[in-house]
C-alpha cells in the first residue's frame, strides 16, 4: 500500500537525520523564503483577526508568532501561522503539484519544534519528511485535483502531519503511518475561495498547518489512521482528483529531493502570472518601451492562468493579485510587482488602468498542453509607431530553471522582513536561518 512506502521514507529519513548537504541548503533557502512572505503578513488580515480571535490562548504554550512577538499552543500557532504565511503571496511553489509547501508544512513544523524544543537539524529533517511526501502526492493528483480543490489546503495537510510525526517520532513508521492516514481525511480547500475577497483562501495553508499538528500529536498517543485512505475506492485521491499516478510519488522518494526544485517567487501576487510579468518585463528592458507609447498586449498563457487571473477589473488588493491584466499593466508602468502595487492608489492609477484596456488575454493550447510542467506565456506588444515585439517566458523567473540565486533570495528576505523586524533584528534571523543547524529552534529570535 502506498501510505507504507510514504511512512518507511519518512520513518527512515527522520530516524537517520543525513541530509546531504545540497539538501540542508536547499531547506534553509525554503526557511528563509517562508519568512520572507510570513513577516509582512502578519501586518495585516487575517493574521491579525486570527490573534484577537484566539486571545484567550495567546501568551500560553511555547509556539511561537512570528511577528507578533507572543507564543500559543502549537496547533493554534500552525493555523495563524500557515494563514500568514500565505498572505501576501510571496510563498513558495513546487509547480509540478500546483502547490505551496512551505506555508502549511513549514508553519507546523515550527510550532512543533518550539513546543519540543528541538534542534535546527531536527526541524530541517521534519521539514523535508514534508516536502517530499507532499510534493509528490500533489504532482500525482494533477492536474485534475487543480479544478476544485487547492492543493496547498488539501495536500499541505499530509505534508504537515509528516514534518510534525518526523518531530514527535522520529524513526517511528507507525506513528507516521497514521499521521498521515488522519490528515488525508480532514484535507480541504475549496477553488472558490480564489474568486473572492474574502480572507479563506489564505486559511487554507493554516487549517492544513493546524491539521498537521492535530494528526501527529493523535498519531504520537497512539490514534490511528485508515491504511488505504489514499488509494481506496473511496479515499483521498478518488474525491480529489479521480486517479493517482503511483509513479510520481514514489519514484526518487529518498534518494532525489524536491526540496531542491523549488520556485521561489519573484512577483508579490499568484504564480500564474509570473511568466507574463517576466515577458513583459523582457520586452521592456529589451526595447526600451514606454509604457505610453504601447498600442496594445496580447497574452497567450494556458488555461488555468485564465481561469485564476483573468479578472479584469480588480477593485482590491486580492483581486489585484489574481488580475492577470493588472500585474502586467503594472509592472510595465512601474517596473515591478512588489507589495506596494496593491495599495489603494496603485490600484486605481488611471494610466494602469488605460494600459490594461489594452490588453487581450486569451488561452493558447500548447502552452495548456504543458502545464503544470511549464507556466509559460508569450507576450507581444505592439506600438504606436507599428512596431512588433514579442518574447516567450517558458518557465518563470524563479522556478528551478532559472531560480534566485542566494543573494536574491537574501535581497527578497531584506526587503520584507526589515520593515517588520528593523535591520538588526532581521539580520540576526537571517544569519540564524543560513546556520540552521548549529541552533536549538527556540533560538532562532523569531519575534
Amino acid at each position: 500500500m502506498l501510505i507504507h512506502e510514504l511512512a518507511q521514507y519518512g520513518a527512515r529519513e527522520s530516524g537517520e537525520r543525513t541530509l546531504t548537504a545540497p539538501v540542508r541548503h536547499h531547506t534553509k533557502r525554503a526557511v528563509l523564503d517562508w519568512l520572507a512572505a510570513l513577516y509582512p503578513g502578519a501586518r495585516m488580515s487575517p493574521g491579525v483577526e486570527l490573534v484577537r480571535a484566539h486571545a484567550d490562548e495567546v501568551g500560553a504554550g511555547h509556539a511561537r508568532l512570528p511577528g507578533f512577538g507572543t507564543t500559543t499552543f502549537p496547533a493554534t500557532a500552525a493555523w495563524i501561522n500557515g494563514s500568514v504565511s500565505h498572505t501576501v503571496e510571496f510563498d513558495d511553489i513546487f509547480r509540478d503539484g500546483v502547490y505551496h509547501p512551505g506555508c502549511p508544512v513549514i508553519s507546523a513544523a515550527l510550532a512543533a519544534a518550539d513546543t519540543r524544543d528541538c534542534s535546527g537539524l531536527d526541524f530541517m529533517t521534519a521539514i523535508v519528511v514534508g516536502y517530499e511526501i507532499s510534493t509528490r502526492l500533489s504532482a500525482a493528483v494533477q492536474p485534475a485535483h487543480y479544478r476544485y480543490f487547492h492543493t496547498t489546503g488539501t495536500v499541505g495537510s499530509i505534508g504537515a502531519a509528516a514534518a510534525v510525526a518526523a518531530l514527535y517520532a522520529p524513526g517511528d513508521q507507525s506513528v507516521m503511518q497514521h499521521a498521515i492516514a488522519t490528515a488525508a481525511t480532514f484535507a480541504a480547500g475549496l477553488q472558490q475561495a480564489f474568486r473572492s475577497d474574502a480572507m479563506t483562501k489564505a486559511l487554507h495553508a493554516g487549517h492544513a498547518a493546524a491539521v498537521g499538528i492535530r494528526s501527529g500529536t493523535a498519531a504520537a498517543a497512539g490514534v490511528t489512521g485508515v491504511a488505504d485512505i489514499l488509494e481506496g475506492e473511496t479515499g483521498f485521491a478518488a474525491a480529489l482528483g479521480g486517479s493517482l499516478n503511483l509513479s510520481l510519488v514514489t519514484a526518487g522518494l529518498g534518494t532525489d529531493y524536491n526540496i531542491t526544485r523549488i520556485t521561489q517567487k519573484n512577483h508579490g501576487c499568484c504564480g500564474h502570472t509570473f511568466a507574463s510579468i517576466d515577458a513583459a518585463l523582457a520586452l521592456q528592458q529589451a526595447h526600451g518601451i514606454r509604457a505610453d507609447d504601447i498600442a496594445s498586449i496580447k497574452i497567450a498563457t494556458y488555461q488555468t492562468a485564465i481561469n485564476v487571473t483573468g479578472n479584469a477589473d480588480p477593485r482590491t488588493a486580492f483581486e489585484g493579485k489574481f488580475s492577470l491584466p493588472y500585474v502586467v499593466a503594472h509592472a510595465l508602468r512601474q517596473g515591478s510587482v512588489r507589495l506596494d502595487a496593491f495599495n489603494s492608489e496603485r490600484l486605481n492609477d488611471k494610466a494602469t488602468r488605460a494600459l490594461m484596456k489594452k490588453i487581450n488575454v486569451a488561452a493558447d493550447d500548447s502552452l495548456t498542453a504543458a502545464f503544470p510542467r511549464h507556466r509559460s506565456a508569450r507576450v507581444t506588444i505592439e506600438m504606436n509607431n507599428g512596431k512588433r515585439h514579442e518574447h516567450y517566458a517558458q518557465d518563470r523567473k524563479g522556478d528551478p530553471e532559472c531560480p534566485l540565486s542566494d543573494q536574491e533570495l537574501n535581497d527578497k528576505y531584506d526587503e520584507l522582513v526589515t520593515p517588520v523586524l528593523g535591520s538588526a533584528h532581521a539580520v540576526e534571523l537571517k544569519s540564524q536561518v543560513w546556520s540552521l543547524e548549529d541552533w536549538q529552534v527556540r533560538q532562532l529570535s523569531l519575534r
